[in-house]
C-alpha cells in the first residue's frame, strides 16, 4: 500500500509535526508512504517539496487580500480563516499518481484550494482527512469558539468585520464545502473526542465517517531522561523548580500567556518563598518577551525544532503549563507526558483526554488563572510526583505510541480501499 500525506509545512506548526510523525510510523510499520509539502524544511527523501517561485508566494498573498478586503481592511482575524480559493494541482505529480491512498492533513494558506481537492476527488483515490482544527467542518474558522452557525450553515461570521451578513464569506465558502463534499466520500479522522463531537454537528458532515484517531509519538525518543543533564545543556539551575511553557509564537493570545502570567502572581504573593525557588522556562518565538511579565526567574529559548533538543527542554523541568484557550490534541502535552513531566492546562479541546485530573497532571476550570496556580502548586508540592510523573509515561505509551497510531491508521487505509492496495 502507497500512501502520500499532504500537509503545508514538513517542521513547522503543531499540525506539521504530527503529519510527520505519522509518516514515520507508517513507515516504521511496513507501510510506503510519502509526504508532499508546500514547505519542506529538511533534506528527509521521503518528504517532496512543491517547486517554489513567485507564483506560490502570490496565491498566499492573494487569499489574504480577498479575506481582508472583506474584513474590511482590517487585520484583525486575517490568519483566523481561510477561504482555500488559492493552491496547487497536484493530481499530475508522480507522487500522487502512484499513490493508493491520499491523506490530507492541514492544507491551508494556499497549499490546496478547494477545487484542487474536488480534482483529488475526482481521481477516483480514497481520501481520509485528518482534522487538526475545525476548519474542514466550518465555512471559514478554524476554532468557532462560541458561534454554533456551522451546524446549520455559515453566515454572519463572527470573525468578520460587523458580523459579515447573511451572504457572506463564510456563507460562500461553506456552500462550496457542502458541494464538495457531496461529489465523493471521504473519511474524515480527528485527533481528538472533543473534536469528533463539533465535527458531527456540522451540517457539512451530514452522513460522513468520522474517525477519532490521535496523533503518533516516537516513544524510543520522548522518554524520561537524566534530568541534571538535560539542565546542564540549556544552562538551566540545577536546584530551583522549573516551570515550562512553549508555543511556536508566544504573544498567540490562544496560547494563554496571559493566564499563566496572573497564575504566576498569584503564587509569588501566596508563596514568596517561590519567589528565588521556582523558574520559568519559555520557549517559542518571542520568548524574551515574558521576562519583565513574570514574578519569577524567566529562562527564554528560541523555538526549537530539533527533537533531540526538545527532548533535553522536557526532561530539565517539573512541569508543562499549557494555559491555552483553544486546541485540539497538543503535540507539547504528548511530547512532555512522555518525558515524565506533569502537566497542567485548561478545560477545553481535547485537553482532558489527555491530562487525566489528579492522576497524571491537573485539568484547571477554562479561563480560571486561580484554579491554574492551584494545579501549579499541587505538582510542584504533590508527595507522590514521582508517580504522577510514572503515570503520564504510561498514558503515553498506552494511547499515543507510533505502532498504536500506525495500526489504526492502516485499518482505515484498509476499509477505503478495500484490502486491496
Amino acid at each position: 500500500m502507497r500512501v502520500l500525506i499532504i500537509n503545508t509545512s514538513e517542521r513547522t506548526g503543531g499540525a506539521a509535526i504530527a503529519a510527520s510523525r505519522l509518516l514515520e510510523s507508517l513507515k516504521n510499520n511496513g507501510i510506503k508512504a510519502k509526504m508532499l509539502v508546500r514547505d519542506k524544511q529538511t533534506d528527509q527523501i521521503s518528504v517532496v517539496g512543491l517547486k517554489r517561485n513567485w507564483l506560490q508566494v502570490w496565491k498566499f498573498v492573494w487569499e489574504r487580500i480577498v479575506i481582508w478586503s472583506a474584513n474590511g481592511f482590517r487585520r484583525n482575524h486575517l490568519f483566523d480563516v481561510d477561504i482555500a480559493n488559492t493552491g496547487t494541482d497536484i493530481t499530475s505529480l508522480p507522487e500522487f499518481r502512484q499513490a493508493d491512498v491520499i491523506h490530507l492533513h492541514w492544507i491551508n494558506q494556499g497549499m490546496l484550494s478547494l477545487a484542487d481537492i474536488r480534482k483529488i476527488l475526482a481521481s477516483g483515490k480514497p481520501v481520509v482527512w485528518t482534522m487538526h482544527d475545525m476548519w474542514p467542518c466550518t465555512g471559514i474558522c478554524h476554532y468557532a469558539r462560541e458561534c454554533t452557525n456551522y451546524r446549520q450553515e455559515c453566515h454572519h461570521c463572527p470573525y468578520i468585520f460587523k458580523g459579515g451578513g447573511r451572504k457572506d464569506l463564510s456563507y460562500r465558502t461553506f456552500r462550496k464545502k457542502r458541494q464538495l463534499y457531496s461529489q465523493a466520500p471521504v473519511h474524515f479522522v480527528t485527533c481528538s473526542r472533543w473534536l469528533k463531537e463539533q465535527a458531527q454537528t456540522s451540517a457539512l458532515f451530514e452522513g460522513k465517517s468520522v474517525t477519532n484517531i490521535p496523533n503518533a509519538i516516537n516513544t524510543n525518543l520522548f522518554k524520561p531522561q537524566d534530568k541534571r543533564k538535560a539542565r546542564a545543556r540549556f544552562m538551566l539551575p540545577e536546584e530551583k523548580k522549573l516551570i515550562l511553557f512553549g508555543s511556536l509564537k508566544i504573544t498567540d493570545k490562544r496560547k494563554g500567556a496571559d493566564y499563566l502570567i496572573a497564575a504566576c502572581k498569584l503564587l509569588a504573593e501566596k508563596h514568596p518563598e517561590w519567589k528565588d525557588a521556582l523558574g520559568v522556562v519559555v520557549f517559542g518565538n518571542q520568548s524574551q518577551q515574558l521576562q519583565e511579565m513574570l514574578p519569577f526567574r524567566v529562562y527564554p529559548l528560541p523555538y526549537i525544532t530539533n527533537e533531540h533538543e526538545v527532548v533535553d527542554i522536557y526532561n530539565a523541568v517539573d512541569l508543562f503549563a499549557i494555559p491555552s484557550l483553544e486546541e485540539n490534541l497538543p503535540n507539547m502535552i504528548m511530547e512532555a507526558m512522555a518525558c515524565g513531566v506533569p502537566c497542567v492546562g485548561f478545560n477545553v479541546g481535547g485537553i482532558p483526554e489527555m491530562i487525566d485530573h489528579l492522576h497524571n497532571g491537573y485539568v484547571a476550570q477554562y479561563k480560571s488563572s486561580d484554579d491554574l496556580a492551584n494545579g501549579i502548586h499541587w505538582i510542584l508540592t504533590e508527595p507522590g510526583y514521582s508517580e504522577l510523573s510514572a503515570q503520564a509515561c504510561r498514558k503515553v505509551l498506552g494511547n499515543y505510541s507510533e505502532s498504536i497510531i500506525a495500526k489504526r491508521y492502516t485499518e482505515v487505509y484498509n476499509k477505503m480501499t478495500g484490502g486491496y492496495a
